[in-house]
């Protein structure tokens, strides 16, 4: 991806000055909004491997095959709500657009966030 583009999470910073530190691993997201925004763009960048690894443990999946997705487009990432549960607990909810063989959909989603550590990682989400 082109560093000075505006980055995919929908901040309005460039994805240098934003979610490109995440997913090259010289940063940590701070907050479970911040790694939900990165996972977005993560996504949008077929990065399974940043996506894996900010997956919690005990709901990973083994693998993700985003390369078989190539063919959804994402569109753009609208965060409804961050809410801080406690210290090591929150959920974003959100809806993410794509289009997929000209067709628009989107994704509504209410994902929990658990804090281990200092790092944050995606247990599992409800879809709308």
């Amino acid at each position: 991806m082109n560093k000075s583009k505006v980055c995919p999470c929908g901040s309005n910073k460039t994805y240098v000055d934003c979610c490109c530190r995440y997913l090259t691993g010289s940063e940590t997201p701070a907050t479970a909004e911040t790694l939900m925004r990165s996972r977005y763009s993560a996504y949008t960048l077929l990065r399974d491997d940043y996506l894996l690894h900010t997956w919690h443990p005990s709901t990973r999946p083994a693998q993700l095959g985003l390369a078989d997705d190539a063919a959804k487009k994402w569109l753009g990432l609208q965060v409804q709500r961050y809410e801080q549960k406690d210290a090591d607990h929150a959920i974003v909810e959100f809806v993410a657009r794509y289009k997929i063989g000209g067709r628009a959909h989107r994704l509504h989603e209410v994902s929990r966030f658990v804090r281990e550590d200092v790092r944050w990682f995606y247990l599992d989400g409800e879809v709308d």
